[in-house]
Order: structure tokens, then C-alpha cells, then sequence
């Protein structure tokens, strides 16, 4: 079951709908969903407690065993929704991170979501039964000795704490690579954008790769570079990164800090957006949020507005009137020439090397 709380039923509708498509990624079937319009969350419940009885009877009638929420849980709340509905809960943040530890593939992802996880359970880490009766000390111990919970939050920051270690280390390791790519004088393009708007297609249209491609959100987790060769025998580096989403949570933002800040050393931006999708503008503002607060506001940027094989007869032009983007179909392979162009223009523009244009690296 899902669940989402919001001030107007027009937003809330739009978060139920991302949550359902979240919940569809995760592979969990979604068998209902309960959205309450209200000014303020219910401090202990999120949603009201009379809200909350229908929703117990609810989920009984239609068999759920999970209950989802579209906004994040403090721990407080989660124990006293899943004490009162006896049923397991998690929250969207949960849910994101549940997705990503699915589709790491490359150790440096892998330690990045073990990461955020780690530093999402540990103020989640409760005594499940007393937790106090169960001591871990005995004889020849001194004193008591510490309670499971004491040690499972002890392993825990030991763990965070070597995590952070190796992800710093391999972050030394890409600005080596760095200052190779220096030396080689390779631009790099990298491809954002918000998830599942068909960056991973672009880069195999633009490479004739095979990077793993399909219809659902954070399809790419692991950032992916190829090389891109230009007319007058230039190269560049393309990659792909992890898809943005509104309200990214922070445990994984800064968990992958090390992979973003990449894109800190990228000649040029590249912002796939989804203009089939009514939700558009509030999705660009979104990943342009999540650039400029990275420092990436000064990173030259082109907006390639995608999937215009989707768009009614003359919708796509008044579109790219209004915001200045060019028009594209990634699957079609269409309108690449003119955005390819204005990308070499920015990219070996007059006197680009002593502005320090060509500098970066793919991360990979």
C-alpha cells in the first residue's frame, strides 16, 4: 500500500505516482494507495489516526504485507506506524536506497550504497525486545558488558567509518586519472539529467555502445564512459551518470559525492529531459537544483529536450521556443547534428584550452 500526505491533492497525485513507479522499479506489486490532503503531518503518525484505522482494514482487505510512504519517516514515526498497523514499513528514502543497492553493480557503487544505508538504519537501530536483558558481557567480563543494540551501533560506525576510508581512496584514484586526461587533453561530456529520461540511450545512439538500457527509474546506477570521436579527428569522453529525482536524499547524495563530484570536472553538461512528460519543468528544475548545489552553476550546459517521437505535431517546437533546448529523439536518432555542433562550438572554441575547457575525466 501507498501512502502519500500533501497539501494539495494535484501534488500529491503527481508523488503517488512517482512512489508507484519507485515501488514498481523495487519490484513490489502495488495493490492500493491512500493519498490525505492536509496543512500539517501528524507529528506521531504522519498521516491522522483515524486515517491510519482505514488504512489498517484496508491493507487486511486487499492482503498488502507493506506500507510504503511518499515522505520520509523519522525513526519515532516508523515504530509507532508499524507498532500500530503491524506491518512492515518503510519510507520513500528507504525505498531509493533499496532500488540502488539492487542495481549496484561496480564495487565503487556498492560501497557507496552500503554507505548511505548504514547511515539511514543507524538512528533506526532499536532494541526489539528490551534489548537491555540481552547482555553479550558475562563471566570474566567487565561489568555487564554491552547490549547487542550497544554493539550493533558500534559495528555500524566502525563499518561507515571504513567505508568512507576506501570511498576517499578510490576518489584519490579517479584524480589521477584526472590529471592522465590532462595530459591527453580529452574533453569530457557528461549526461545528466532526471532519471529515466533516456540519458542511457543518447550515449548508446551517440557511441554505438551497448550500455544497459530499460524502462524504469535508475535504470543506470554505475557511471559509464565512452570515447565519442568528432570531425577533424577530435575525441571526447562521454558519460553517463546516476538519473537525479526531487528531494534525492542526502545520505545519498553524500554517499555519492565521490562519483558526482565528476561532473565538477566536466567541460561540458549535457541535460536530458523527458518533454513528453507533463511533469517537465517541475523535473528540470529539480536536476538544476541538484547541479547548482554540486557548484555546477558555471559549467557550460545544453538542454536536449528528448522524446519528441512522443509529442503531438508542433508541441516539441513551442517547447524548445520556450526554453531555449534542442529538439531530440534519442531512440530515433534524430535532431543530433545541431546539438553536436553547438557542443563543439563550446567545447573547442577559441582560446578553450588556457580557460581550462579541456580538462576532466569519465570517472571510469
Amino acid at each position: 500500500m501507498l501512502v502519500s500526505i500533501s497539501r494539495g491533492a494535484a501534488e500529491g497525485e503527481d508523488r503517488l505516482a512517482e512512489l508507484s513507479e519507485l515501488a514498481r522499479t523495487a519490484g513490489v506489486e502495488v495493490v492500493g494507495s491512500v493519498l490525505q490532503v492536509r496543512s500539517k503531518p501528524d507529528p506521531r503518525y504522519l498521516v491522522g489516526r483515524g486515517r491510519l484505522e482505514d488504512l489498517v482494514v484496508e491493507t487486511m482487505q486487499k492482503g498488502a504485507g507493506l506500507i510504503i510512504f511518499g515522505r520520509d519517516l523519522s525513526p519515532a514515526q516508523a515504530r509507532a506506524i508499524a507498532d500500530f498497523t503491524e506491518l512492515k514499513v518503510i519510507d520513500r528514502t528507504q525505498l531509493i536506497l533499496d532500488i540502488f543497492a539492487q542495481r549496484a553493480r561496480s564495487s565503487d557503487g556498492k560501497l557507496q550504497v552500503e554507505l548511505a544505508q548504514l547511515k539511514y538504519r543507524l538512528p533506526r537501530l532499536t532494541h526489539e525486545d528490551g534489548g537491555l536483558s540481552r547482555l553479550t558481557g558475562g563471566i570474566g567480563g567487565q561489568g555487564p558488558g554491552e547490549t547487542k543494540l550497544e554493539i550493533d551501533r558500534r559495528r555500524a560506525r566502525e563499518r561507515i567509518t571504513r567505508l568512507e576510508r576506501d570511498i576517499e581512496k578510490l576518489s584519490k584514484q579517479r584524480a589521477v586519472r584526472r590529471g592522465r586526461r590532462r595530459r591527453n587533453q580529452l574533453p569530457v561530456v557528461s549526461i545528466v539529467g532526471y532519471t529515466n529520461a533516456g540519458k542511457s540511450t543518447l550515449l548508446n545512439r551517440l557511441t554505438h555502445s551497448q550500455v544497459f538500457v530499460e524502462d524504469k527509474l535508475f535504470a543506470t546506477l554505475d557511471p559509464t564512459s565512452r570515447r565519442l570521436r568528432f570531425p577533424r579527428d577530435r575525441e571526447v569522453i562521454v558519460t553517463d551518470t546516476v538519473g537525479f529525482i526531487k528531494d534525492l536524499p542526502s545520505d545519498l547524495v553524500n554517499a555519492f559525492r565521490a562519483t558526482l563530484e565528476e561532473l565538477t570536472h566536466a567541460d561540458l553538461l549535457l541535460h536530458v529531459i523527458d518533454a513528453s512528460d507533463p511533469r517537465m519543468d517541475e523535473h528540470t528544475e529539480d536536476v538544476g537544483n541538484i547541479l547548482d548545489g554540486l557548484g555546477l552553476s558555471n559549467v557550460p550546459r545544453l538542454l536536449l529536450l528528448n522524446k519528441i517521437d512522443l509529442l503531438e505535431d508542433g508541441r516539441g517546437e513551442a517547447i524548445a521556443r520556450r526554453t531555449g533546448g534542442f529538439l531530440i529523439s534519442a531512440e530515433q536518432e534524430e535532431g543530433f547534428e545541431e546539438f553536436l555542433s553547438a557542443a563543439e562550438r563550446i567545447l573547442w572554441q577559441e582560446g578553450a584550452a588556457e580557460k581550462g575547457y579541456i580538462l576532466g575525466d569519465s570517472g571510469n
